[in-house]
């Protein structure tokens, strides 16, 4: 007979374990969840391991990565220890981790799986600006504009000042004292190797400065200027005194602006330094560098921490225009009532053209919405009305506005001021002065002067005429070019001190940055393109506000299409 020792030991035998029971309440519906992914286990020690898993995912991407469709407990085991520890349950933790992410192929010689290389984490760069413009940082704008009251100071105006009565006598005026007042510059910076010779007595000494040994330095207006098969660089230099034939050679390693291979503008003043080529031929000044007015790195005049407010440039509204934005114009308005940047714009300088005019190119009536004079410019005062009142406007005129073409020009008329409040009239181009900050704004007619003689400048690029006018310590230099002069007595053009700030338009493109320590600021247009534009395939940058903190010159564009 059995003794009650066997039957007990039956009912042990029996008798399932805790765990057993544990696996076999929760197991179809993991095995269910396997299978629907193609993934078969075998034995209890299967079950075992997978019941512990708080996760099925990272097994079953990890069997689909292998190419695993039938799971031992030695490749859960394996398959455990390349996926992520947070998928493991503690008992496991003690697994290897490693960085593969599929175990090894059972064809392949090698023992590793396919891998991933560390990786830092990536920092989130910010969502790029449209039309590429650069963030800003609203701290970089501290102050309110109605914190501060104004302070406009007026260095150069031509309004109320221009005595020329268009005789000879006045042109050779202009032409000595620009040369005077730049020659001048030069030597007193020592930006010449030595002390410029009158070009007459260079000329009477040629056949001693006919070597390298006995060079001579002239400083003088560089005229005539054209390119020689042999692709250097003649000109004529021209002082009180003589003129003197140039010719010069590219450096080496010159830069594309260098004006052996840009080329000079007519009535540029420059220094040449070299000797007479004297042959059989006409003698010929052999220049061995070509010096331009001095230009080094400007240390700006900010205004002070309490009066740390900001300026917004515009240009060439052409308001009366049938192209003139005026849906843009609207959402520029609700932008200064809302926004906070807009709170710290104390100054809205608008650098000429903020009418288009009437008569001022063949046909120009088919484009206009508003064909008289006097209403565009009372719609402009309308427009201008709706800025915010901590707002003060500064308006220069342009080539479309109705004052004399031939530049420097005055403000416009005050029959035409009457209708506008809050607005400084200036001249183009002024010279002035915000909270202590030197601002020369210039409309930019030139521009087109430069574009037509320089290799390096492009409308699309308006940028490189300003640099190349800070260069020449001129804003238009070459008389009988696309740009009207008016030649005064003092030659109002130049570019006596290096400003801080310096504006231009006309040309409808959009440009702020530095260069040489002076923030450039190529305004923005409020007109869409033009039948003009169209045909030369140009494309302008519309309805974008540059707006400049003038205490930390940080500078915004706000875009408005």
């Amino acid at each position: 007979s059995r003794g009650l020792g066997d039957v007990y030991k039956r009912q042990i035998m029996r008798r399932p374990s805790l765990l057993t029971d544990m696996v076999s309440d929760d197991w179809p519906a993991r095995q269910r969840i396997l299978a629907s992914s193609g993934i078969l286990v075998m034995g209890r020690k299967s079950q075992e391991l997978i019941q512990e898993l708080e996760d099925l995912q990272p097994l079953i991407q990890a069997a689909r990565a292998s190419g695993i469709k039938i799971l031992d407990s030695r490749t859960i085991s394996e398959l455990l220890s390349i996926t992520a520890p947070a998928s493991v349950s503690p008992n496991l933790a003690e697994s290897t981790i490693t960085q593969q992410v599929t175990l090894p192929n059972p064809n392949s010689h090698s023992s590793l799986g396919r891998t991933v290389a560390p990786s830092e984490a990536l920092e989130l760069a910010p969502a790029p600006r449209p039309h590429g413009l650069e963030h800003f940082n609203l701290a970089d704008f501290p102050m309110h504009a109605t914190d501060v009251d104004s302070e406009i100071e007026i260095h150069f105006d031509i309004t109320g000042n221009s005595v020329t009565e268009g005789k000879m006598s006045d042109m050779r005026s202009c032409f000595t004292d620009r040369l005077k007042r730049i020659r001048s510059m030069m030597i007193s910076a020592n930006s010449l190797p030595r002390r410029p010779t009158p070009a007459s007595e260079a000329w009477r000494n040629r056949q001693r400065h006919s070597s390298r040994d006995y060079e001579v330095t002239m400083v003088g207006l560089a005229t005539e200027m054209r390119w020689a098969k042999s692709k250097n660089l003649m000109f004529v230099v021209e002082d009180e005194t003589a003129q003197v034939r140039c010719i010069v050679k590219p450096p080496s390693e010159a830069s594309e602006v260098h004006p052996a291979l840009d080329g000079l503008m007519d009535d540029d003043v420059v220094g040449v330094s070299g000797y007479f080529l004297v042959g059989e031929g006409d003698p010929i000044f052999f220049v061995q560098e070509i010096h331009l007015p001095p230009l080094g790195m400007h240390s700006k005049s900010m205004a002070g921490q309490d009066q740390a407010v900001s300026a917004a440039f515009l240009s060439d509204t052409h308001v009366g225009s049938m192209t003139f934005l005026g849906p843009q114009w609207e959402k520029m308005i609700t932008w200064f009532n809302s926004d906070p940047l807009a709170r710290t714009i104390k100054y809205f300088v608008l650098s000429g053209d903020g009418v288009d005019g009437v008569g001022i190119y063949p046909g120009q009536d088919r484009h206009l919405s508003i064909k008289d004079l006097f209403h565009q410019y009372s719609e402009l005062a309308r427009l201008l009305e709706a800025l915010p009142d901590w707002v003060d406007v500064i308006i220069l005129p342009g080539n479309h506005d109705a004052v004399r073409p031939a530049e420097p020009q005055p403000a416009l008329d005050p029959e035409v001021q009457q209708d506008y409040s809050d607005t400084t009239f200036v001249g183009n181009p002024c010279d002035f002065s915000l909270h202590g900050v030197r601002v020369l704004s210039y409309h930019g007619k030139s521009i087109d002067d430069f574009v037509a003689t320089l290799r390096s400048v492009s409308y699309s690029q308006p940028e490189r005429a300003m640099q190349a006018m800070l260069e020449r310590r001129h804003l238009a230099p070459s008389w009988g070019g696309k740009t009207p002069l008016s030649p005064e007595p003092e030659d109002n053009l130049v570019i006596s001190t290096v400003p801080d700030i310096f504006v231009t338009g006309h040309v409808h493109g959009h440009f702020v940055g530095n260069y040489k320590g002076t923030t450039m600021v190529h305004s923005s247009t409020w007109q869409n393109q033009t039948d003009f534009q169209r045909m030369l395939g140009f494309q302008p940058k519309p309805c974008i506000l540059t707006v400049v903190n003038l205490h930390t010159f940080a500078t915004a564009s706000i875009p408005f299409a």
